[in-house]
């Protein structure tokens, strides 16, 4: 495992709360902290952009995910829409998720609640190679998700 130094900046009103860390020796993800200034209620069915209070320079090379946790989830069902949410090297403004409540009663999300993870990775640059044909395989045109069934 090694380390990377990324950039943060924290909105003044917001330093009171934790930076996003890591809450195991071995976790992929750090958690990331509601900036909210009161309790936000997420009815059923329903999602909100919840602020973090954090701004990041992700390196280029790199991206960062913002992605659900596993405790909200089973819990209250509460997930990310769009998980993983990406943060580009390019972007500088403030991190924010989109918090879902998928449970059957209102959520309330308080100030410096755990409301996601943000995993840092390598980007791999695409160039298209376009052919006519593609090198056949084991499952080649077998179907979207034909390897999941007996």
């Amino acid at each position: 495992m090694h380390s990377l130094k990324v950039q943060i900046r924290v909105r003044p009103q917001c330093r009171d709360l934790a930076l996003p860390s890591y809450e195991s020796e071995h976790a992929a993800g750090m958690d990331l902290r509601a900036a909210v200034e009161g309790d936000v209620v997420i009815p059923p069915g329903r999602r909100e952009v919840v602020p973090t209070g954090i701004h990041i320079a992700v390196p280029p090379g790199y991206e960062a995910q913002v992605r659900p946790r596993s405790g909200l989830a089973a819990r209250d069902g509460v997930s990310v829409v769009n998980a993983p949410g990406t943060v580009d090297a390019d972007y500088r403004g403030e991190v924010k998720v989109i918090l879902i409540n998928l449970g059957d009663a209102p959520v309330t999300v308080s100030r410096g609640d755990r409301i996601a993870q943000l995993v840092v990775c390598p980007v791999v640059r695409v160039e298209w190679d376009v052919r006519d044909e593609l090198e056949d395989t084991a499952r080649s045109t077998g179907g979207f998700g034909h390897t999941g069934t007996t």
